[in-house]
């Protein structure tokens, strides 16, 4: 469906009922984001807040919510962008079928950017957009769904440009209010790139930020595309719509179809504290210096509608984008690296902390114990490529293990690599690297390790469903829980300090250094063992996001043997809360109560939540 704005479909999701209307004056302060939450949590459809306090403008969220309606959006162009998405990864595929990709080159000539003559947009302040908050301890209003758009010093143009999605705060800390805001990205990023080469010239890198439009701008914003395929491009094929665009007075690139267009200069240097932020681990984002924007002018179009989402622990809005991605790049990464037959950003983990894989593992059909070697050399390279640069475990297998072996399913995934997995072998760690700056387990801003985890061969083991008769712990320990088959939680007394953990480990290794524990090859150590084994994904989320490898991996009968690092006995994970983590998001339950009384009869949501 080619919607030529975000107003067409609003309409559309309308009249197909994907989409309700909340009248009633709703607060931006944490009311809209509880709202979201609660609605996304449900399995409901996209929300379109006409009465937003504080604000002239409505404001619509959850257009995403699910993969049905993302594929509903895109109906009639999904297909065809799958195939471009193809062609660019393998471009011999039309030579040796050339009837098949025969429209692929009209395709993307079609959905090339549009230059058009300047539009009327009304003009207005930050302060008159709505200050949407998400969690109790948000530094600000963010914008959540943003499209922010940058030039090539060296190559100016629509073509060369980027088009990412990253945080903007739009108040608070010490940014004068309507004249500053702040952006946060990573310096490897595209808009880095640029900031990078604008510094070196001792020039401004002259920005613009989109909010709105059609809803093809923000899924080209957020997509890892090919080599070569610029996001305007993939905006136009994906929306059945070219993206328009055109140049203000100022020289600032402004979206013909966005809602609303803040245009601003990031002076080389100039930074300001950004945060903190609810992210999507599940945690706050602490407050650091990032890019200051210093605003020139903020756009609007006559009926413009505010497009937001509300990050955070996940499964949420993003997690469905993460989908829509999926449907659409297909197999385009195993493409580029050989070998890699699949690849997971384990989404309930928080996306980064956690990778599955599955890779072929042919060099050395003629041994006869198979062990990891080409599945050793496929993990060294996801760990260099792109955002899966960014993650802190690995566990890859090899497909010739189990043919049906799915990197999706997360239970049964470890469970193939718990059977498998010879502790002495098949852990290899890189220290002292870099990982997602949002993640605050690792020893600094953006500084952590990382541990691949390579398994290849036989089953080797009998997971335990639940621990033998006679089994205990030493003290202090005493509560634990079984997670799955092969892994225990075992929660730390609140009273044990980090300081103490050393000590506490020669208690295990001492207490199980002769025990036989073949069947358990995993421990957990958290602060609630009945939470973290509740569900599957509450355990990956605690156990991934609060550990980094080389400072909370130990072992039972644990050994260094020429710089290589392994243990005979269980590996043991210490995935407690330290002191220099971020606070856990929480909501505010005064705000609960208010969506609560929504869900009752007469509510705006009665029969949604």
């Amino acid at each position: 469906m080619g919607y030529p704005s975000l107003q067409a479909c609003i309409a559309d999701l309308e009249k197909h009922g994907h989409l309700i209307r909340i009248k009633e004056e709703v607060d931006p302060h944490l009311q809209m984001a509880q709202i979201h939450l609660r609605v996304f949590e449900a399995g409901g459809p996209a929300l379109l807040f006409e009465n937003v306090k504080g604000s002239k403008f409505p404001a619509v969220s959850n257009l995403f919510g699910t993969l049905e309606r993302s594929k509903f959006i895109f109906r009639d162009s999904l297909d065809k962008v799958k195939t471009l998405v193809d062609i660019k990864t393998d471009p011999l595929k039309a030579i040796k079928q050339p009837f098949t990709y025969a429209n692929v080159a009209l395709t993307a000539l079609s959905a090339l950017p549009m230059k058009v003559g300047k539009r009327h947009f009304e003009k207005c302040n930050i302060s008159d957009l709505p200050q949407i908050v998400n969690w109790p301890k948000d530094g600000g209003p963010f914008v959540t769904m943003p499209q922010v758009y940058t030039e090539d010093s060296d190559k100016p143009g629509v073509m060369n440009a980027n088009l990412g999605m990253y945080r903007i705060q739009l108040a608070g800390n010490d940014y004068l209010l309507n004249k500053e805001i702040g952006l946060h990205y990573q310096l490897h990023r595209g808009i880095g790139v640029h900031q990078t080469k604008a510094n070196a010239k001792g020039q401004p890198l002259k920005v613009s930020i989109f909010v709105g439009g059609p809803p093809s701008h923000p899924v080209a914003a957020v997509m890892p595309l090919p080599e070569g395929l610029s996001e305007m491009t993939f905006a136009g094929a994906l929306g059945n719509r070219r993206f328009r665009y055109f140049y203000d007075e100022e020289g600032f690139c402004l979206s013909a179809d966005a809602d609303f267009v803040i245009t601003g200069t990031v002076e080389p240097h100039e930074n300001k504290p950004e945060g903190p932020f609810g992210d999507h681990l599940g945690y706050y984002s602490l407050t650091h210096p990032f890019p200051l924007m210093k605003v020139h002018n903020v756009y609007h179009r006559k009926d413009a509608v505010w497009s937001f989402t509300v990050v955070g622990r996940p499964p949420q809005e993003d997690t469905s984008f993460g989908a829509l991605i999926h449907e659409i790049t297909g197999s385009a990464l195993p493409q580029e690296i050989p070998g890699l037959k699949a690849v997971n950003a384990v989404d309930a983990a928080g996306v980064h902390p956690l990778l599955f894989a599955i890779g072929s593992e042919r060099y050395t059909p003629y041994i006869k114990e198979r062990k990891p070697q080409e599945i050793l050399t496929i993990a060294n390279h996801i760990l260099g490529k792109n955002q899966l640069s960014l993650a802190k475990y690995l566990f890859i297998a090899a497909q010739e293990d189990d043919p049906n072996l799915n990197v999706n399913d997360i239970e049964p995934f470890l469970k193939h690599i718990l059977q498998r997995i010879d502790l002495t072998r098949d852990l290899h760690f890189h220290t002292r690297t870099t990982i997602d700056t949002l993640d605050y387990s690792g020893s600094g801003l953006n500084s952590g390790s990382k541990v691949a985890i390579t398994v290849a061969g036989e089953i080797k083991r009998e997971l335990w469903a639940d621990v033998p008769a006679g089994f205990s712990l030493p003290k202090p320990f005493v509560s634990y829980s079984m997670v799955m088959p092969g892994v225990l939680a075992i929660e730390v007394p609140k009273n044990v300090r980090t300081s103490d953990m050393p000590m506490m480990m020669e208690f295990l290794q001492e207490h199980f250094a002769e025990a036989e524990l073949s069947g358990l090859p995993l421990f957990v150590l958290c602060d609630d063992a009945a939470f973290t084994a509740a569900t599957i994904n509450n355990f990956v989320w605690v156990t991934f996001t609060r550990s980094n490898p080389s400072h909370d991996i130990y072992g039972i009968n644990k050994f260094t043997e020429h710089k290589h690092w392994g243990c005979y006995g269980p590996l043991i994970i210490d995935a407690r809360i330290k002191p220099h983590h971020a606070p856990v998001l929480e909501k505010d339950p005064e705000v609960e109560k208010l969506v609560d009384k929504m869900g009752k009869p007469g509510g705006a949501l009665h029969g949604v939540i």
